[in-house]
């Protein structure tokens, strides 16, 4: 069973001894992102503190588009003065997005289960929770409130459980040491929160648009390497006529996977016709983090993500030539 890490000491002095906090995500944030924040700043309000959450979107998925309005995509300067800045669901400010230039210079905290924090020599040591074997920062965030002394509302059990389903597929991802996660979901259940209500927030609701783009990127599926590595992709037409919102990545993925012998897959989206995003998702063996880290991005194990410039069919013989040595 997973040892969770406690949560730092450092961290609750930090949240104790501020009044004003800006809590801020990563760019195209997930369940996961938008749910940690929302629910640390309902804590921190319920602390007394003033907490501002923040993103820098875009609110991509059909899921979270309903509370893209709860947040600031960039705090002003009253929102910043004697702030505070809580940084989750990453490690590197830089993966704020736009958002970045806003927060530089703020005392700051980080949040995450993506990977150590990398300080630069002779900087400053943040106050730093970092779990890299956390389903999900919800259950980091549970964990923290427990240490804040505070008991969960039912909307703040609700948001947590629905990161942690966001982040392990709904439990697929889930292998035999997990067994303290489904702790954790007792736990929330126990608050009141849904598994029902978080499989339809997650699962349904998807509009006709978002099938057809789902069919496209099956049917431009390409093999690799004897059928253990799929490559497939989304351009800028699909865009312009099936919208940003069309996009669900979880079930083309799943829908790859399902297929034998599969063991990585490469969705390419064109975001611009000089850049691309890139989704890298694996089952067990092979690190797409380490590939996704090559190319300036970053992730998990066997959930990844990067942005680099180039058209598909450059980016396509990039990433096979990354996945190379894999196989």
């Amino acid at each position: 069973m997973r040892q969770a890490v406690p949560v730092p000491g450092d961290l609750i002095q930090f949240i104790q001894s501020g009044a004003k906090f800006i809590v801020a995500g990563h760019k195209e944030p997930d369940g996961d992102c938008i749910g940690s924040q929302l629910v640390l700043c309902s804590a921190l309000r319920r602390l007394g503190k003033d907490a501002i959450p923040c993103s820098a979107g875009p609110f991509k998925r059909t899921e979270i588009i309903p509370y893209a309005a709860a947040f600031k995509s960039a705090p002003d300067e009253a929102d910043k003065a004697g702030a505070r800045l809580i940084v989750v669901d990453c490690s590197d400010i830089e993966r704020t997005g736009d958002l970045e230039p806003h927060l530089r210079g703020l005392p700051a905290a980080i949040i995450d289960h993506h990977a150590a924090v990398q300080h630069s020599p002779g900087a400053e040591k943040i106050p730093s929770y970092v779990d890299a074997n956390a389903p999900s920062v919800t259950v980091m965030i549970f964990a923290l409130i427990k240490e804040l002394g505070l008991e969960l509302t039912k909307e703040e059990a609700q948001f947590l459980l629905f990161g942690l389903c966001t982040d392990t597929g709904f439990f697929r991802h889930v292998d035999e040491n997990g067994g303290e996660i489904f702790l954790d979901t007792a736990g929330l259940l126990k608050a009141g929160a849904s598994p029902k209500q978080a499989f339809h927030a997650m699962y349904g609701g998807k509009s006709f648009n978002s099938r057809v783009l789902l069919g496209r990127g099956l049917s431009r599926a390409r093999q690799f390497f004897d059928g253990r590595l799929i490559v497939t992709y989304e351009d800028c037409e699909d865009i312009d006529t099936l919208g940003l919102e069309s996009r669900d990545s979880d079930a083309l993925y799943q829908q790859l996977q399902s297929i034998t012998g599969v063991e990585a897959i490469a969705y390419i989206r064109q975001e611009t016709p000089e850049q691309c995003s890139i989704g890298l998702r694996s089952r067990d063996r092979i690190d797409v983090s380490a590939i996704a880290k090559t190319l300036g991005g970053g992730g998990h194990k066997n959930a990844a993500s990067c942005t680099v410039n180039g058209d598909i069919h450059h980016i396509t013989e990039m990433i096979t030539a990354q996945f190379k040595d894999s196989f």
